[in-house]
């Protein structure tokens, strides 16, 4: 082994900026590969240097292992980081470093074989004798013809994989069939191996994970623990340390058995043992993943220990810094993952380019991110935008810190899940630790419903009044929030002629009389009421006033369809005044009002399944068809009962929002005419 000097990082998005991070401090080079779809990411501008490898697709971009191999010979490199994704637990990519010279920065390609197998893995552990929950694996057939060897209800699991991808609870045996064939598709798609493994379902289980470190001289440690049990979809998106659920016993037979673990398979560099913890407090081996993990920041923050660098001084050789008696856990730290996707719409992938992109600052507060304020959000990878993180001296002050975080980052122009992130972490279950793996199963509805409630509490008079104050002062601020060249509505502002101005927002109609408008001091009328406002605060995207002895703030953009989006405490609303007619759309639009008999795509992404031809005959609820958007299949669903009579698009075909997908023959009477 050697010093390491230059670093290609096969990954992109916030892991990718955060391994730059610590190389940079510790002065060494970067080198970044990129799809030219992520030409503009913020990974491509940190990195020393940037090479792109293909257009889009992974197995032509960040799963080509040749390619981005011959990349890191070519810039002479002489390290690799893998991150977390993609090829991070592929052993072929590391016996691929091993033989062009380059340093793998994780675990050897044996130890990953058997530690980053799902079934392997569980094997293993099992003959070193601590505990794991019934499973087993096998082919389609092999595992339908076996299925009453477990009983139901049984999790689902890409064998060669993590991060929930392909995950499914199958409680019924009618429905093992379609989970089978559903999480076999999805395994190979994301990780080159259709095999599925099955265990027992344990009922409200909390998962609960332990960092280790192993050094290249026989020595390991962990650094304690992770309560990762808020998981949507099987996807981690609150993650905690300590976790409340562990006492000091049972923190020291679990840090015991992941060492134990990780030193009988001789492991090396940064791995991760998760555990499930049912009610009893037993405790039970789940998987391992061997590589840096999406959680770790809050490992970070309690121990004071920078992993990457861990990682790279590992794979150099040196002795495991760390001691394990030397070891302490401070205060409190919390994660929440910020996704593009709309809670309110069952979470469906929301890509878009933004609007406005505004970050949180305060103490003990890191965004761990992939983008900028003019990233464009993708459907082709995860929807994951960042990760917040927080530190307190306790879990509720962690907690408090991270509400406080949540409520002033303001993301415009694409749906998130902030405001669901904020209702998880008030929630009195939350709040009491009476949480399991279920708990979004079991609380999203109610979250989701109370923030309807805050909003329609919200007095529209608020984000009307901000919205009319901002846009009245855009004039050539409106390129600093678009790029847009301002055209002369904007610049004189048909207020000016016309008093009462007609704001729109979503189906309603409202009138605001403007009577004084002498900045900084207003009185608008609305619904036969005089309001006196007073600007406190204005730039181009925030205002604060006072409006009867009460002061709001509102976070204002526009996009490029002149629609304005206004947020008062975290709720957006979308206005638009009837006054403006900029010079980028007619005066006179045409839209058809007839969508009758025709299924639309809610999303871009890619065609990965059809399940009906020209002339089925289909029931209201059939799916028709699974759009792959952001990692995550979604079903389209059919509107009606009717017959097929065309279908728009084919297997991996790339969509876009607003194609018609599926249109219906009209003519009911017409009888099906597929062909047997």
């Amino acid at each position: 082994m050697a010093k390491i000097s230059k670093i290609l990082i096969a990954n992109r998005g916030e892991i990718a900026v955060r391994i730059i991070r610590t190389a940079k401090k510790m002065g060494i080079v970067t080198v970044a590969v990129y799809a030219n779809a992520d030409r503009d990411s913020l990974h491509v501008k940190k990195a020393d240097e940037a090479y792109c490898i293909g257009e889009l697709e992974l197995s032509d971009t960040y799963l080509n292992i040749s390619k981005i191999v011959a990349v890191a010979k070519e810039t002479r490199c002489n390290a690799v980081h893998p991150g977390y994704g993609f090829l991070a637990e592929n052993p072929l990519f590391v016996e691929a470093c091993d033989e062009a010279g380059l340093i793998f920065i994780g675990p050897r390609a044996d130890v990953m074989r058997i530690m980053g197998n799902k079934i392997r893995a569980r094997d293993f552990v099992k003959n070193i004798g601590l505990p794991v929950t019934e499973g087993l694996t096998g082919t389609r057939e092999t595992l339908l013809q076996a299925k009453s060897r477990i009983g139901f209800p049984v999790l689902l699991k890409a064998a060669a994989g993590g991060g929930g991808k392909g995950m499914q609870i199958v409680r019924e045996e009618k429905e093992l069939e379609a989970a089978l064939e559903s999480t076999s598709r999805q395994a190979l798609a994301y990780f080159g191996d259709d095999t599925i493994y099955i265990e027992k379902y344990l009922d409200d289980p909390r998962h609960i994970e332990f960092q280790i470190l192993g050094d290249h001289h026989g020595n390991l440690i962990h650094l304690f623990e992770r309560e990762c049990s808020i998981q949507r979809r099987y996807q981690k998106i609150i993650e905690e340390s300590p976790s409340l659920t562990l006492t000091h016993e049972l923190r020291k037979k679990m840090g015991d058995a992941a060492v134990r673990i990780g030193k009988k398979i001789g492991y090396t560099n940064a791995g991760t043992i998760e555990f499930l913890v049912d009610k009893g407090l037993n405790f039970y081996f789940l998987e391992m993943n061997t590589r840096i993990q999406v959680e770790h920041p809050i490992t970070e923050m309690v121990t004071g220990i920078d992993l990457v660098e861990e990682q790279i001084l590992i794979a150099e050789g040196q002795l495991l810094r760390p001691k394990q008696e030397t070891l302490l856990q401070t205060g409190h730290a919390i994660e929440c993952r910020i996704y593009a996707e709309d809670p309110e719409n069952n979470f469906m992938p929301s890509p878009g380019k933004m609007t406005l992109y505004k970050e949180p600052f305060m103490e003990h507060i890191r965004i761990d991110k992939g983008i900028s304020a003019d990233t464009e959000i993708t459907s082709s990878y995860d929807p994951m935008i960042c990760k917040l993180i927080s530190w307190g001296t306790d879990r509720e002050d962690a907690r408090k810190r991270m509400i406080t975080a949540l409520s002033e980052y303001e993301i415009h122009g694409i749906r998130t899940n902030i405001l669901f992130l904020r209702g998880i972490l008030t929630n009195d279950a939350f709040i009491s630790n009476i949480i399991s793996t279920k708990f979004c199963d079991e609380h999203s509805a109610e979250i989701i419903n109370e923030t309807i409630k805050s909003k329609n509490l919200i007095p529209i008079q608020v984000p009307l009044f901000g919205y009319l104050i901002q846009s009245m002062g855009i004039r050539n601020d409106k390129e600093v929030l678009n790029g847009n060249n301002t055209s002369i509505w904007y610049t004189t502002g048909f207020w000016r002629e016309q008093k009462t101005i007609r704001i729109t927002s979503g189906d309603n109609e409202y009138q605001v009389g403007i009577l004084v408008s002498k900045d900084p001091e207003y009185v608008l009328s609305f619904e036969n009421h005089l309001f006196k406002i007073k600007k406190t605060y204005a730039d181009p995207s925030t205002l604060s006033f006072d409006l009867e002895g009460v002061n709001y703030t509102t976070c204002f953009s526009i996009d490029g369809s002149e629609v304005g989006m206004i947020s008062v405490e975290g709720h957006i609303f979308e206005m638009h005044r009837q006054d403006f007619l900029p010079e980028s759309i007619s005066p006179v639009r045409f839209e058809s009002s007839d969508h009758n008999g025709e299924v639309f795509s809610p999303m871009p992404g890619k065609v990965i399944k059809l399940f009906v031809t020209a002339g089925d005959k289909v029931n209201k609820g059939d799916v028709l068809l699974i759009i792959e958007a952001m990692k995550m299949e979604n079903s389209i669903i059919s509107p009606t009962d009717g017959i097929i009579a065309s279908v728009n698009a084919g297997i991996n075909d790339r969509i876009d929002v607003g194609k018609v997908l599926i249109t219906f023959d009209k003519n009911e009477n017409q009888e099906p005419n597929k062909t047997e």
